[in-house]
């Protein structure tokens, strides 16, 4: 098996030192796709591996039919992974990500998108490590703004309207290490960076960029290291034991409840979400869609609402379907089973860096169904406005540049 590394972030120069690093172990190849020109059908491929003489370095222009992400990845990265796998003197693929790219999208497809001799190219590499490359300096402005990547000019498409600080939350919210660039501009920055990063980040290692040994560092990451694999909506939102108190105005705030939102309160209490908050994440129950557990991520001012799949309440007793269900969601919902309602229920985290805590709580809260509607009942429920529907992000005309279908592969899955 094949070890895998990807770099991600969203400043394309701070990557490639580091890259370079990497190719000093024998036996590894450097993979970067430039996808600038993606909209025009192109992108720019480059391979760098160390020969007799030196680095050698191809570089190539792969032509599309679709410009698309989804492209990119099935037609060429993934049969390149697949292809270097299995030369006998690679022992090493790092992959040096485009600022545009997401590695969470880019792990599942790894591992679930089959190939035209239909394996994957996951059956071929494990990914031992995703690292993160972040500018100290502007990390935490980006990550708490409302910038788009295409005023960034990183824009994958013409239609990628993904913030930047959704990309950046994405990529550092994923990494089993981080390499830091400089120090942010004062104490009181770099203060409320490292109280940001110790929650969103907990147990995950952290060195400056400049003088680490990259190599050394992914080799003492820790057991627990998430090494590519793909978050569900059911994990628990405070794995890794962050810390609960408050530092320098920087606090994770948890909302937990054991009855429904009511839609259209809740699309107006999520303002709270959108200023002042780094990013949550989390588990709804909505009036309008009983049987259907929602899921909310947001970052900055950017966030997205989608199908997280039926709650377990709603399962038949199907004995094979229920072998699907991960067993550690099976022993959660079974901690908080409700009579009548089953594993219904909403929880969500999220990381304030300005927002008042109890802000978040009161909106939160003010959009639960009352006692009064509570009684009236699902039937009645299902009339509600529900601004939401199936699928919804804000800013509202947004839309991501991976496929469709992937995304909601990802993100929708009927029994974990």
């Amino acid at each position: 098996m094949t070890d895998l590394l990807l770099l991600t972030g969203v400043v394309p120069g701070l990557l490639a030192e580091p890259a370079r690093t990497l190719l000093d172990r024998p036996g590894t190849v450097l993979v970067h796709h430039d996808i600038r020109a993606l909209d025009q059908g192109a992108v720019v491929r480059t391979m760098t591996e160390r020969g007799p003489h030196g680095l050698v370095e191809d570089r190539s222009v792969v032509e599309l039919a679709h410009g698309c992400l989804s492209c990119t990845l099935r037609l060429d990265l993934l049969p390149l992974l697949r292809s270097l796998a299995d030369r006998d003197d690679v022992a090493r693929v790092v992959l040096q990500l485009d600022p545009a790219l997401e590695p969470e999208h880019l792990c599942w497809s790894i591992g679930h998108v089959q190939l035209d001799d239909g394996g994957t190219a996951g059956e071929h590499l494990a990914v031992r490590g995703v690292v993160a490359v972040l500018d100290a300096a502007t990390w935490l402005v980006d990550a708490a703004g409302e910038e788009t990547m295409a005023e960034r000019g990183l824009a994958a498409t013409a239609d990628d309207e993904r913030t930047v600080a959704q990309v950046v939350v994405a990529q550092t919210g994923f990494a089993d290490a981080v390499l830091l660039h400089g120090r942010p501009g004062d104490a009181w920055d770099a203060v409320r960076t490292d109280a940001v990063l110790d929650r969103l980040l907990p147990g995950v290692p952290r060195a400056d960029l400049a003088g680490t040994d990259l190599d050394a560092l992914l080799e003492a990451l820790p057991a627990g290291a998430r090494r590519g694999r793909v978050r569900s909506p059911h994990d628990p939102l405070l794995a890794g034991a962050p810390p609960l108190e408050s530092d320098a105005g920087v606090a994770l705030v948890r909302f937990a409840a054991d009855r429904p939102f009511h839609p259209a309160r809740l699309h107006d209490a999520l303002d709270t979400l959108l200023d002042g908050v780094v990013c949550s994440r989390g588990l709804l129950w909505l009036a309008t869609q009983h049987e259907r557990a929602v899921w909310l991520e947001s970052a900055g001012g950017g966030l997205q609402v989608g199908d997280a799949g039926p709650w377990l309440a709603g399962l038949p007793a199907d004995p094979e379907l229920w072998a699907q269900v991960d067993p550690q969601r099976q022993v959660a919902a079974a901690l908080r089973w409700h009579e009548e309602h089953g594993d219904r229920h909403s929880e969500l985290v999220a990381l304030s860096h300005r927002q008042a805590p109890a802000e978040i709580l009161l909106a939160l809260d003010g959009a639960l169904l009352t006692d009064e509607e509570m009684a009236l009942g699902p039937t009645a429920w299902a009339l509600l406005h529900d601004p939401f529907g199936s699928w919804h992000a804000d800013p509202c005309e947004a839309s991501s540049p991976a496929d469709p279908d992937v995304h909601a592969t990802a993100h929708d899955d009927d029994t974990r």
